[in-house]
């Protein structure tokens, strides 16, 4: 029996060992962490038939053919690099996933902010044309609990053993650990500075998320971002734009480009429909709506699907979620802008003036235009 070792005992973590376990391998689960939590957790798997080791830091006294790693666990821990320098299959779940899934086409988005929102808006619209193109990655399902749903559905269940597409958001962790994953179409959101903690610098922050699109078949890059638009047109000469600024933002000629003008939305030449139909405010928004626009036409989906989906759409949680209205006052859920220019872009999206509560560990890269934004915006801040 193959073995394999897993590490990190989250969900990605738990479910890249579920679908280990069902093909065969024989699985140690590892985390280097103690707690209740995660003891409770460890009794429930081992009486799945998966070894769980807590409090154990991964090493290589026994030699496993595979290992597993979670996104939170970083790249290069020495026992990690050892691995890949012996040889060992070193992989992370999105591409084990990817291993028992590459039979259904991805749609792979992957950037610095407006993942969650792109993949939500993406997956909303494949799924109102009547697929099964469920979200998975850091969004819903870890990708592995679609495998194994895949590999344990009767045969007659072709609802859940065939996908029509999958839909992943794929963060640069997860693009870091992945080698073979190949999307048919790769979706670039923005591209500021963050993670440098864990990647170092910005160009080998790119580097890693550039390694995806690479793969992809088609590529569609957000031409309002200054960053991707000052190099993209020359790294990526065959790629797709959007852009909120009409005709005249798109780098590239219309027919490769999915616009707003006259508040119409158009991809590739054709009117789609309304910009007014789609509620989620702020142009950062509508930017997100251009992407999944423009992945669902590459896709082959039609007009009145993907208005239908944009209709439908309830907005995502935590991301400029209204929570409730209260005497004429609008309380909004921003909590998953977990750096200044999602922060920035938040606030700068809310009617002002804005009371703005904020917190959280201080990231590397510019506050500065976060810091404007809320002297500009905010008539109170906490």
């Amino acid at each position: 029996m193959p073995r394999a070792d897993v590490i990190g005992l989250g969900r990605s973590g738990i479910a890249a060992a579920r679908l280990l376990k069902q093909d065969g391998w024989a699985v140690m689960l590892r985390d280097r962490a103690i707690s209740p939590e995660l003891e409770q957790r460890q009794q429930e798997l081992q009486q799945e038939g998966i070894a769980v080791s807590l409090g154990d830091g991964f090493d290589l006294a026994e030699r496993p053919e595979l290992v597993v790693v979670s996104p939170g666990v970083s790249w290069e821990l020495p026992s990690l690099v050892a691995a890949r320098q012996l040889g060992i299959d070193s992989i992370g779940e999105l591409e084990l996933a990817w291993r028992y899934l590459n039979g259904s086409p991805w749609v792979g988005i992957t950037g610095t902010n407006g993942k969650t929102t792109t993949t939500a808006l993406t997956a909303a619209i494949f799924q109102s044309a009547g697929m099964n193109a469920p979200a998975c990655g850091n969004i819903g399902n870890a990708a592995c609990e679609l495998a194994l749903k895949r590999l344990t559905a009767p045969q007659e269940s072709t609802n859940i053993s065939e996908f029509d597409w999958i839909i992943a958001e794929i963060s640069s962790y997860q693009c870091e650990s992945s080698r073979d994953l190949r999307p048919r179409i790769g979706i670039w959101t923005t591209f500021t500075p963050d993670h440098l903690e864990r990647h170092r610098t910005l160009e080998n922050y790119y580097q890693i998320k550039a390694s995806l699109l690479r793969r992809c078949s088609q590529q569609i890059f957000n031409g309002d971002d200054p960053y991707l638009r000052a190099i993209g047109t020359q790294d990526w000469p065959e790629a797709y734009w959007t852009s909120t600024q009409g005709k005249a933002g798109l780098p590239v000629e219309p027919s490769r480009g999915t616009y707003i003008e006259d508040n119409w939305i158009s991809a590739f030449g054709e009117l789609i429909l309304p910009v007014n139909l789609f509620k989620m405010p702020g142009s950062h928004n509508r930017q997100n709506l251009l992407l999944a626009i423009a992945a669902a036409r590459l896709a082959g989906i039609d007009k009145q699907a993907i208005a239908q989906g944009v209709l439908a759409f309830p907005g995502v949680a935590h991301r400029l979620e209204v929570v409730r209205n209260w005497q004429g006052i609008a309380f909004i859920n921003d909590s998953k802008a977990t750096n200044y220019d999602a922060a920035q872009v938040g606030l700068g999206a809310v009617e002002a003036p804005a009371i703005l509560i904020a917190g959280g560990e201080a990231k590397t890269g510019d506050d500065g235009p976060w810091i404007e934004t809320i002297k500009a915006r905010a008539a109170r801040y906490y």
